[in-house]
């Protein structure tokens, strides 16, 4: 990797094998933007790609000279209103009530490796080696705000890592109104825009539509990244599928409010933006205050989606994720949740547990319920402290007895919220997100607490310090059930009430910081109400996040396979829940519901003990499946075969890193009858190598026999099946919601 300047031209080229990324100072000082993409040649002059030519309507830079109109250039960090009229990546307001800036190159520096941002979650490196940053120093004359432009190039794979810093060097303040992560001007529009959207139960869904000229954009106004929306989007060719073709990946690594979107201009070329949305953000600036905007990540591939999304997991993998449990397998658990709900006492839960243990799980969760006065979800959020008439010797004593019976122990909590029944709200009612005078909206019965205030995340972590600290709790998953609303903070002036979205998610990060550190061989698993906070910036500090409240193994394959877009697969949390499902009341074999779950962290939501001898046992071997295989299913080079969103039938495979084993899902949402003969290509595989092909199944198993690598690949892995009455010996009968897993080694 290199990051190349050239004096005479004031070209920037920061390329590795894979990309280049090339920028140049502007005739009038601004930054523009000349390519991303495939690597090309080192040279002394890019000028050619810098067109300009008069056009009708246009203004323009100079007096008198029909040439510079930053309308029709591409930039680096666009600014709305001096002749650019498309979306800009920054609008700040002035105390004379101005909002034009005019930001002009400066100098720049070259580091070894990546500084950290303070306060935000961010890919980091441990080796210098392993990436260079550039910073872009540019100053707006008038205002005296300083723009710091943050590149880093990673030495592997088509990975630039982007975010601005502003620093008020002037003597006034001012409002940063926009200040966007990445600006990205790209010279045609001939892409496929991809968003994975849904609502609750059902995340991340793939949704693909042509760019056309006007504005694409997805976004979060709800305090968090939502199930609606996530904040990662795709641009690819037309032509491009998951193993072939362009593809540019965008990713901000942030939790709360959002803003991906694609502006296409009536001479089709496209701005790209992501970062903090706009709405409702009023950031003041003070004097010698400084700014820093979360990161923002972009992959380039012109492999296919499938590569693309193999760099965004090794990268959010293990230079992302960080810690004790970064690199370590997932323990299997079970999380009493829907088993029991609130209902249920010690020795439930102990019933539970033990006969959990039998099947060979190693981790016992206990869900909402077990402190304050909390029986139902109208009470007790903010008093952390457990109810003794149903846990008589509290947290301490239940994990204690879980760790006796040789398991480990996690615990539920909901740290952001709390309810007005609860002794938290009687003591401090100042301390939810509440306008004076207005109605207090609330959901989940719950109130939002005030993360912007350092007094609240201190009482907070005091509460859940001191449970961590004196009951021997291995995991925690951490919930977050409302979005916010009536965003006001009592602790924050009139001109400062535009920045309590941000300082609230600045807030989470800090608690999640300060928890880690001080407990840091405990596993955060973060949650929302299932998947509204699915994103890289939770990522950073809890491995795992569990991927949507439906547990449907059906509904999984389509939320599952959106999220494995951007998300390794060992961070997506999937579970074995009972049947008739509890979500959308699908009967399921326990089969396929293992065998969607297997490509994830892995554990069981249900009580055991009400499934029948048969289907314990059942159990039984499919946890010791998981343990043999769950560093190469975690772990291993992730292929998506067959999409969901296209058909009857979903296939993904993972594949170890020496290629010398495979695990292969394959899974039928309904039977058909007489159907034709199927046969599925698989991946990743080494050509030359003979595989023996053995489908795990619920009887242990039979051997399919031996293949080479390229067969598999080419001609592919025979995955025809038969109605029941018609099959002969060694056929595989089909039925509705049908899975297969195949072992290749």
């Amino acid at each position: 990797m290199s990051i190349v300047f050239n004096e005479k031209t004031r070209t920037f080229h920061l390329f590795n094998s894979k990309i280049s990324y090339i920028m140049a100072v502007l005739p009038n000082g601004n930054m523009g933007q000349y390519y991303f993409g495939k690597r090309i040649h080192e040279k002394e002059d890019y000028s050619y790609f810098l067109e300009m030519v008069p056009r009708s309507m246009a203004s323009y830079v100079f007096e008198g000279k029909r040439t510079l109109s930053l309308e029709h250039v591409k930039q680096e960090y666009g600014v709305y209103g001096s002749s650019d009229y498309r979306f800009p990546a920054v609008e700040i307001l002035q105390e004379n009530g101005s909002r034009i800036s005019d930001f002009c190159y400066q100098s720049y520096t070259v580091t070894a490796g990546k500084p950290k941002l303070e306060g935000l979650p961010a890919t980091y490196t441990e080796n210098k080696d392993e990436a260079e940053t550039l910073t872009l120093i540019l100053e707006d004359e008038v205002t005296g705000v300083r723009l710091e432009l943050l590149y880093t190039i990673f030495a592997e794979g088509g990975v630039i890592a982007r975010s601005a810093r502003f620093v008020n060097e002037g003597e006034s303040a001012v409002h940063l109104l926009k200040a966007m992560s990445l600006c990205l001007d790209l010279p045609d529009c001939d892409y496929d825009w991809i968003q994975f959207s849904g609502a609750w139960a059902r995340e991340r869904h793939v949704k693909t539509r042509r760019l056309e000229q006007g504005i694409q954009a997805v976004g979060s106004t709800r305090g968090h990244s939502s199930h609606e929306h996530n904040p990662f989007v795709i641009l690819k060719r037309p032509t491009t599928d998951e193993f072939q073709g362009e593809a540019i990946g965008f990713s901000l690594v942030y939790s709360g409010n959002f803003l991906a979107q694609a502006e296409v201009d009536t001479h089709d070329t496209t701005r790209v933006v992501l970062g903090i949305h706009p709405e409702s953000f009023d950031w003041k600036l003070a004097p010698g205050e400084t700014f820093q905007t979360p990161e923002a990540v972009m992959v380039y591939t012109d492999r296919g989606l499938n590569v693309m999304s193999q760099t965004f997991h090794h990268l959010y993998q293990k230079r992302l994720a960080r810690g004790y449990w970064r690199d370590r397998v997932r323990p299997i658990l079970i999380n009493n949740w829907e088993a029991t709900y609130m209902d249920f006492n010690e020795e439930k839960l102990l019933r539970i547990a033990r006969k959990a243990k039998e099947s060979g799980i190693e981790l016992f969760v206990l869900d909402d319920g077990w402190f304050g006065a909390r029986r139902d979800d109208t009470a007790g959020l903010g008093d952390w402290k457990a109810n003794t008439d149903l846990l008589p010797e509290g947290i301490v004593g239940l994990a204690q007895k879980i760790e006796d019976m040789g398991m480990k122990f996690g615990l539920w909590f909901e740290p952001e919220m709390v309810n007005k029944n609860s002794d938290l709200y009687r003591a401090h009612p100042d301390w939810i997100l509440a306008v004076p005078g207005r109605k207090q909206s609330q959901g989940r019965y719950q109130h939002v607490l005030d993360f912007s205030r350092r007094e609240v995340v201190d009482y907070i972590y005091d509460s859940m310090a001191d449970i961590l600290g004196n009951a021997k709790v291995s995991y925690v998953k951490w919930d977050m059930n409302r979005s916010i609303t009536e965003c006001w903070s009592a602790a924050l002036p009139a001109d400062r009430q535009g920045e309590v979205f941000h300082r609230y998610i600045l807030g989470v990060y800090d608690l999640y910081e300060r928890l880690t550190s001080a407990f840091p061989e405990v596993l955060f698993e973060s949650c929302a109400s299932g998947g509204a906070r699915f994103d890289p910036g939770l990522l950073y500090y809890a491995p795992q996040g569990w991927a949507s409240d439906d547990s449907d193994a059906i509904e999984r394959l389509k939320i599952q396979y959106g999220t494995s877009y951007c998300y390794p697969i060992s961070s997506i949390g999937a579970h074995v829940s009972a049947s008739p499902n509890h979500q959308v009341m699908r009967n399921t074999p326990l089969s396929t519901r293992a065998n969607v779950a297997c490509f994830g962290t892995f554990g069981y939501e249900l009580d055991l003990n009400r499934l029948t001898e048969e289907e314990q046992e059942e159990v039984k071997h499919q946890v010791e499946f998981m343990k043999k295989y769950r560093e190469l299913l975690q772990f291993g080079t992730f292929y998506r075969l067959k999409s969901p969103f296209e058909g009857n039938i979903t296939a993904w495979m993972a594949v170890s890193e020496d290629r010398s084993k495979a695990v292969v899902g394959w899974y039928k949402v309904l039977n058909g009858a007489n159907m034709p003969y199927m046969r599925l290509k698989l991946a990743g595989l080494d050509p030359d190598r003979k595989y023996t092909v053995r489908e795990d199944g619920e009887a242990g198993g039979k051997d399919l026999g031996g293949f080479y690598g390229d067969e598999l690949m080419n001609a592919g892995l025979v995955t025809t099946d038969t109605s029941a009455g018609d099959a002969l010996p060694g056929m595989h009968p089909g039925r509705d919601f049908d899975s297969r897993i195949f072992v290749l080694e």
